[in-house]
């Protein structure tokens, strides 16, 4: 078979298939978009369509983050009780083990929020990846933060994950208990 003929069915065998493509600029320069600009909303430069319906934004969009301050005022105000407390009973290294612990929780439950948060404020569509890229995030710190803790022979390291322990606990609590809260004042008609 020569270069001149093409082969039927076997893609890239004939002549036009092989010429060099058109200078860019050109009218033959038709390309269809690549896929990660598909993905990204850039695949077209003067994009005439409309922009789809959007749901209003709430009146006061604080609401997202309305109870940010409870949550670390109770997660500080619990960081030094149960540090205070593991100090009390078990000393100085236990007191910062379960201090630290506590505190990486509340740390974690607070920028959880404000990520969601701005997922919501962005883009409603975005609250379920994000939400889920800070858990993943967060929990694999947890995870690096107790095994480097734990390998470095610290004595405070089990203490630390108590701390860790207590302070989901008690933080997913008060999440709770925000937002039954919350529910129970807008199905009241309440402000």
């Amino acid at each position: 078979m020569t270069a001149d003929h093409e082969a039927p069915g076997v893609p890239g065998t004939d002549r036009a298939a092989r010429e060099v493509p058109a200078q860019a600029g050109s009218p033959e320069d038709v390309r269809a978009p690549g896929v990660l600009k598909q993905i990204l909303g850039r695949d077209q430069d003067d994009d005439d369509r409309p922009l789809p319906d959007l749901p209003p934004l709430p009146d006061d969009p604080t609401w997202r983050i309305e109870h940010l301050p409870m949550i670390t005022a109770i997660g500080v105000a619990l960081t030094l009780c149960a540090g205070s407390a593991a100090f009390l009973l078990a000393g100085v290294t236990a007191g910062l083990g379960v201090a630290a612990g506590v505190f990486i929780v509340a740390i974690g439950f607070s920028l959880s929020t404000l990520a969601i948060a701005w997922a919501d404020a962005v883009r409603p569509a975005l609250v379920m990846p994000v939400g889920l890229a800070v858990y993943v995030i967060k929990y694999a710190l947890i995870v690096l933060i107790l095994f480097s803790a734990g390998g470095s022979g610290w004595p405070g390291a089990r203490a630390m994950a108590y701390g860790i322990a207590i302070g989901a606990v008690s933080m997913t609590a008060v999440q709770v208990w925000w937002v039954t809260r919350m529910a129970n004042r807008r199905l009241s008609g309440a402000p």
